[in-house]
């Protein structure tokens, strides 16, 4: 099985908002790629409603969408650019935020 090409264009979002449209914009930069948020959004919640994964499996490339979404599993893990780990489900996002999840850059290397 070939594994995805992270770099490739981005998947439709996995999770669409349908409700709360009114809150102020929160900008962030995940994996070198601006994003925006809604203020109170987790970080999980930003990552999902821009994209199709939250991060890349270590073991075998895989997307991973995160697991229980509140907290229990351990899934979402991802890390901010001084390399702090925090959990994406529990982590309100915040204005200039810039998160790896693991994906390869342009030029091939990973941040995870």
């Amino acid at each position: 099985m070939s594994k995805p090409d992270p770099r490739a264009t981005p998947e439709p979002p996995l999770f669409r908002r349908l409700a709360e449209t009114g809150r102020e914009t929160v900008a962030l930069v995940v994996d070198g790629r601006p994003v925006e948020a809604l203020a109170g959004d987790s970080l999980l919640t930003a990552l999902l409603a821009n994209g199709a994964r939250l991060r890349v499996n270590e073991f075998d490339g895989r997307p991973r969408a995160g697991f229980c979404l509140m907290g229990a599993c351990q899934d979402c893990w991802v890390r901010l650019e001084d390399g702090r780990s925090l959990r994406a489900c529990a982590t309100p996002v915040a204005e200039g935020m810039r998160v790896l999840t693991g994906a390869a850059a342009p030029d091939g290397t990973t941040t995870r």
